[in-house]
């Protein structure tokens, strides 16, 4: 059978229209010819000479100052030894008598003789010129460059898109996995423009734009690429960043393009990733101007969506990591109708990126990529992507058959701590401290419940600055904490600091991460969840940007007082105080085991799930093992 779809068309953005005349045309080859002139004339004249009479010209001859005489058909040429006051250097007779040679020879002077100019000469002086400048036109105006048309002065205006057909892309919706809510959004779309009959007949419209929301990495542009490979219509793709230029005017210009070019290809989707490029709020630069370029870009997309005509069947599809700081208006109903968010997978959808990416990889038997999907928890797509790439080139790199588990567990390490520093030597103290504050993490996160399980306890340096690590890996996703489990964590991070005081007696600064993060929690505990009795439920910060760890929702003024800021301290303080008193007590009933996994580490280097497993045996072997915190009995009999 046929295909129903109709054909895209092949042509890029901004040639299906027919040419016009541009005054900037006539206005450079105006241009051109009278620079051409005037260099034919710099290229074909000679020294300047001063005409004078043939009896001026026998003066000079016999006052000794001339070098030479050059005779040609026109004209006496007589060059001086010396130039005269005025600046003169050459004087030229026009006439030429008959008696010439007899009456030059008794000057003594030597004469020579020129045959008048050739037309070769001539032509090339005013030829080459103008071929120069030709050249330099033909580039400048975009005509040369391999065939690339778009990318010359006169065609600066127009919309850089990329013409992406359905057998151009290589992707479809089978390609991607773990965002299936997104895929069905989007494949609403895809049906819609295949057949808008069976949607318009109880009256429903088509969206005229979906926003692809979601942290980096997430899968967003490849999303956009598989629609195109699915929709069968012409998809234009583009940039946010392309339409921003130096030139006012400009960017205004390449959005009108694109969406002119759009409806003549209709039906047709316009994709721009990095829309905040384009799409960001007017007037978050501030005062003093120098941005109106971007707000005349934005405010003619904002045009340009308004005036779409729904029965057209254009889509304007975008993508961006960063919505808090796009404009309002671009959000309204009635330009992106829909926001689909693109989130990290969880367990099935990781489960489902990792089949989708070993597909041209060689697995050996012993990959359970179940057991991968629940210890790369908070992987985005593209780091699942990388975590295989990285696992083939290191069993590329040892010479095996096939990826195997350990060269998974390796890349993951890799992309979590860093590549490993085995030329980074530490002294015999260094190396002990190290052992010591890895350990006390991996006892204390073993000893209290809400923690995820530890998995391995290294000392081999990674990265810039780890020294050593302790990995843990979650048993499953979680989406809520409790107060409980929070403070759990704060006393595992914080038993890093409690080893090495117990046993050395002094700090070290292995610890400033780890203070860091405790310290990040047990305020977000406080000023975020209301979890701290004397302060109550009152929020004082605003949570952090889901998609952007670290960077806040608004950069306003704290909405409290200089007491209310000091009470938060003061609970801070505490919270993390509790945490570390609980991490010593851990520590101080288990220092036997303490030291007896530090040896271990210290012979091995690195305490595999194995070993751990027993170090907890032993560890809950001890009397007088410590309640989690929170609990009322801090300790049991």
């Amino acid at each position: 059978m046929s295909d129903p779809r109709p054909t895209p068309p092949t042509l890029p953005a901004g040639s299906g229209k027919n040419p016009k005349r541009d005054p900037w045309n006539l206005l450079y080859a105006a241009m051109m010819v009278v620079v051409v002139a005037y260099l034919a004339t710099q290229m074909g004249g000679s020294e300047h000479a001063e005409t004078v009479s043939y009896t001026r010209l026998e003066q000079v001859l016999a006052s000794g100052n001339v070098d030479h005489v050059v005779v040609s058909d026109q004209q006496i040429l007589a060059y001086l030894k010396t130039p005269e006051t005025t600046g003169t250097r050459v004087f030229a007779a026009n006439r030429i008598e008959p008696d010439l040679a007899e009456r030059l020879a008794r000057f003594k002077v030597p004469i020579g003789r020129e045959f008048g100019n050739t037309w070769l000469p001539q032509l090339l002086g005013w030829l080459l010129p103008g071929l120069m400048l030709f050249g330099l036109w033909y580039l400048m105006m975009g005509r040369g460059g391999g065939g690339k048309t778009g990318t010359g002065l006169l065609s600066i205006g127009r919309s850089h898109a990329k013409v992406m057909l359905e057998k151009s892309t290589g992707v479809t919706f089978a390609d991607v996995a773990g965002v299936d809510e997104a895929k069905e959004e989007l494949q609403e779309v895809v049906d819609f423009l295949k057949d808008p009959g069976r949607y318009g007949r109880l009256g429903a419209r088509i969206p005229k734009g979906v926003l692809l929301v979601g942290p980096p990495g997430t899968g967003k542009t490849l999303l956009a690429r598989a629609l195109a490979g699915e929709a069968g219509v012409t998809f234009l793709s583009t940039n946010g960043a392309e339409f921003v230029e130096m030139f006012v005017g400009v960017g205004a210009a390449r959005v009108r393009d694109l969406f002119e070019h759009a409806r003549e290809s209709a039906p047709a989707i316009i994709f721009i990733d990095e829309l905040d490029a384009l799409g960001r709020a007017r007037g978050a630069y501030g005062p003093g101007g120098g941005h109106d370029e971007k707000e005349q870009t934005l405010n003619q997309l904002l045009a340009e969506m308004d005036g779409f005509d729904p029965s057209v069947g254009v889509i304007i599809l975008a993508a961006t990591n960063r919505p808090e700081i796009l404009d309002p208006a671009l959000l309204r109903a009635g330009r992106f109708d829909r926001q689909v968010l693109v989130d990290r997978p969880d367990l099935k959808g990781r489960l489902e990126v990792l089949n989708v990416h070993v597909r041209k990889v060689k697995l050996a038997s012993d990959v359970d990529l179940r057991k991968v999907a629940a210890m790369t928890p908070g992987f985005a797509g593209a780091d699942l992507a990388n975590l295989i790439n990285e696992a083939a080139l290191l069993a590329t790199r040892r010479g095996g058959e096939a990826v195997s588990f350990a060269d998974l567990s390796a890349a993951m390490e890799r992309i979590i701590a860093g590549l490993e520093k085995r030329s980074r030597v530490l002294n015999a103290r260094e190396r002990q401290t190290v052992a010591y504050h890895e350990m006390g993490h991996a006892l204390v996160a073993m000893a209290l419940p809400g923690t995820d399980p530890v998995q391995k306890v290294s000392i081999i340096p990674r990265g810039i600055s780890a020294l050593g690590y302790t990995i843990q890996r979650p048993i499953e996703d979680r989406f809520l904490l409790g107060r409980d489990e929070m403070e759990s964590r704060l006393a595992a991070l914080l038993g890093g600091r409690a080893a090495e005081l117990l046993i050395f007696g002094i700090p070290s600064t292995g610890a400033a991460d780890d203070l860091l993060k405790a310290t990040a929690i047990a305020r977000a505990l406080v000023t975020q969840y209301g979890m701290d009795e004397k302060l109550g439920l009152v929020a004082y910060e605003a949570p952090r940007h889901e998609f952007l760890p670290g960077v806040p929702e608004s950069g306003g003024e704290r909405g409290y007082s200089e007491e209310t800021a000091r009470e938060i301290d003061c609970a801070v303080r505490n919270l993390v105080q509790t945490a570390f008193e609980t991490a010593t007590q851990i520590l101080t009933r288990g220092r036997s085991v303490l030291d007896r996994g530090a040896r271990a580490l210290l012979d091995a280097e690195t305490l595999g799930e194995g070993e751990l497993a027993r170090l907890a045996l032993e560890l809950a072997a001890v009397p007088a093992v410590i309640k989690p915190p929170g609990d009322p009995a801090r300790m049991r009999a």
